[in-house]
């Protein structure tokens, strides 16, 4: 018998004594004699023999505490891991943190779209991507977004060009970003480093999957070339493809087989001890 059902037995049979006691009282009060009620308990937990009504008392309500369920040790809940923050070339910045953990952020968001689609072009970018996990593919955005940034505002968040057109880190027009429903929309907006990335991953998000291309130039400037000019010179599409290809979380992962270990000669072996041996 399990502890559940014992623990509902008492409780039950708790109820029906009480109810007992208060209908005897009631009955004494009349003139009428006490009516016995089974209440007696065996070991599976139910009423057996009958037992007598017990003079006043009060009817003991314990209807709900018989339908919770036995007390249990919860366990602690595990902490969810924190995600890595991956190398960029705005590490040397005191808002580096802050900024790629804005990237992750908008990367886990609006900018799964982007994460989920393998460029054609993706190879000359980073060889380890298409195989990658999500982990590692936020990874390269944000290394990606790092080295155009270099290009675009040398990591500037407050950089304004084009006589006012363009804005922040990315170097984002206004009206694209309106256009995009990005959260901000104006100029000023647009100089905080995490609300910049958060747009420019929206846009990304939008255009690389609908070219799949990271960049092409027939028959039109397609994939993040689409908007971002430095992405039509080769010198620098060669250079941050350079150094994008050195980083960790651009190389092949493979899960090659552990090899066995030899096990030094400790002498005879006692009795159920394990042989490693090497395969044939």
């Amino acid at each position: 018998m399990t502890a559940a059902a014992r623990f509902r037995g008492i409780v039950t049979a708790l109820v029906v004594t009480g109810i007992a006691a208060s209908a005897g009282a009631q009955a004494q009060a009349a003139g009428a004699p006490a009516t016995a009620i089974t209440a007696g308990m065996h070991d599976d937990g139910f009423a057996g023999a009958p037992v007598p009504a017990a003079r006043g008392g009060a009817v003991i309500t314990l209807a709900a505490a018989a339908q919770a369920p036995p007390p249990r040790s919860p366990r602690p809940r595990a902490r969810p891991r924190s995600e890595p923050i991956p190398a960029a070339r705005w590490d040397f910045r005191g808002e580096r943190a802050q900024w790629s953990r804005a990237a992750l952020r908008a990367l886990r968001a609006h900018g799964a779209p982007l994460v989920a689609e393998t460029p054609s072009d993706i190879a000359t970018w980073c060889p380890g991507y298409a195989r990658g996990d999500a982990v590692q593919r936020r990874a390269f955005w944000v290394g990606f977004l790092s080295a155009l940034a270099k290009h675009e505002s040398t990591w500037n968040p407050r950089a304004v060009g084009g006589n006012g057109l363009w804005y922040g880190l990315l170097q984002i027009l206004p009206g694209t970003a309106r256009g995009y429903g990005c959260m901000a929309r104006s100029g000023a907006a647009l100089t905080d480093g995490a609300a910049n990335l958060s747009c420019a991953i929206r846009i990304l998000a939008h255009t690389v999957p609908r070219d799949g291309v990271i960049a092409r130039a027939e028959p039109r400037w397609s994939g993040v070339a689409a908007d971002w000019g430095p992405m039509r010179s080769p010198a620098k599409r060669q250079e941050m493809a350079t150094w994008l290809r050195g980083q960790d979380y651009c190389q092949r992962r493979s899960s090659p087989r552990p090899k066995p270990r030899r096990l030094r000669d400790t002498g005879p072996l006692h009795e159920g001890a394990a042989v490693l041996r090497q395969p044939l």
